[in-house]
């Protein structure tokens, strides 16, 4: 019996290998948002915590990215639209922001500067940030959150056109 030995076989099967790796272990958060490349950065401050949002929403997660702010910095809106909610949520103050895309962009610990039904235009400033120690939160900074529709959130780095690139253990 003769046996055939084709000299491509390992590397073909290395690079099926590496393409199915990285297909699965791609993270569907960092996906490309069809909002990309509309907003802008609420404040300038890095990233403190990513966004860690469920696949189902009673899940535990992080429905939004904490951004290194000051307490008494002005917060920006990431995009024009009109202030859907500027109150406290379970003693936290926070401003809503819904966009004419459908898109609802949400900012806390924010002591509003705005008042619901209110236009605003992207780099608008919505508030200033409120100590966390005057809050529920446990976090300092600013909590940033997107949601399309009624409950499904993105991750709001996605809206911004820059790369995001995380680090995982």
């Amino acid at each position: 019996m003769t046996r055939v030995f084709f000299p491509r076989l390992p590397a073909l099967i290395a690079v099926c290998a590496l393409a199915v790796f990285f297909i699965f272990s791609a993270d569907a958060h960092g996906a490309p948002s069809p909002f990309s490349a509309t907003h802008a950065r609420p404040v300038p401050g890095a990233v403190m915590r990513p966004a860690d949002i469920p696949e189902q929403n009673w899940i535990a997660g992080h429905r939004g990215v904490d951004l290194a702010a000051r307490p008494g910095q002005a917060i920006h809106a990431s995009r024009g639209g009109v202030v859907y909610f500027a109150g406290v949520v379970a003693g936290t103050p926070v401003v809503s922001v819904m966009h004419p895309d459908g898109l609802r962009t949400t900012y806390e610990p924010v002591r509003a500067g705005v008042a619901a039904g209110q236009r605003v235009r992207r780099g608008q400033t919505l508030g200033w940030l409120v100590d966390a120690e005057h809050t529920t939160r446990a976090s300092q900074g600013l909590s940033w959150g997107a949601k399309v529709g009624k409950d499904t959130y993105i991750d709001p780095l996605t809206l911004l056109g820059e790369p995001t690139i995380v680090l995982k253990r």
